[in-house]
């Protein structure tokens, strides 16, 4: 009897010892998981931007951004030509991993005004010693944003006095109704 009793303690505590075990593999998995999901989301958000920089139509004047739902882009923002539009759609399709893309760019309408003010507030805000690196590489890091004569500034500037000076300046050009200042610190 005791030998039975004994025999019983030792499979209880088997039992609980192998639950344990268990419970710690499953959540050591599910953290491994989740790092993993971790690791794949950096990825594709870095094969992505990737995508969305290389297309040879993006520049100054368009501004493309998207966000991650899982395998999901959501691409939105504004462009001049239609062609980036269907570019950036058709390169973040291509890339490995995106199961779907939902294109909410916005095409913005042909104005011959609308261009005098892109090119003005180019030449304005790029001009001169303090805003020039911004308009440095292939993709400047200010992009304007012009639709019916108001401005939208978008991107990243190092600091909020660079960041003040852009809005004034765009508020400058001739022809302009409003400037909204969407630059970020970074």
């Amino acid at each position: 009897m005791k030998f039975r009793s004994n025999l019983l303690k030792i499979a209880r505590v088997s039992v609980a010892i192998a639950l344990a075990a268990l419970t710690i593999g499953a959540y050591t998995a599910s953290a491994a998981t989740t790092q993993d999901q971790t690791v794949n989301e950096q990825a594709l958000n870095k094969h992505v931007h990737h995508a969305l920089v290389m297309n040879p139509w993006y520049g100054v004047f368009d501004n493309i951004t998207y966000q991650l739902n899982g395998t999901q882009v959501v691409l939105s923002g504004q462009v001049v030509l239609p062609v980036t539009k269907s570019d950036a759609e058709k390169s973040v399709r291509r890339v490995e991993g995106v199961t779907q893309v939902v294109d909410n760019i916005q095409v913005l309408p042909v104005s011959n005004f609308d261009d005098q003010i892109r090119r003005a507030a180019f030449r304005r805000i790029f001009s001169g010693d303090t805003l020039g690196r911004y308009a440095m590489g292939a993709v400047p890091s200010i992009h304007i944003i012009v639709n019916n004569g108001h401005v939208t500034l978008e991107g990243t500037v190092i600091n909020q006095m660079d960041a003040n000076i852009a809005r004034i300046r765009a508020n400058e050009v001739p022809g302009v109704f409003s400037v909204t200042n969407n630059l970020h610190i970074g």
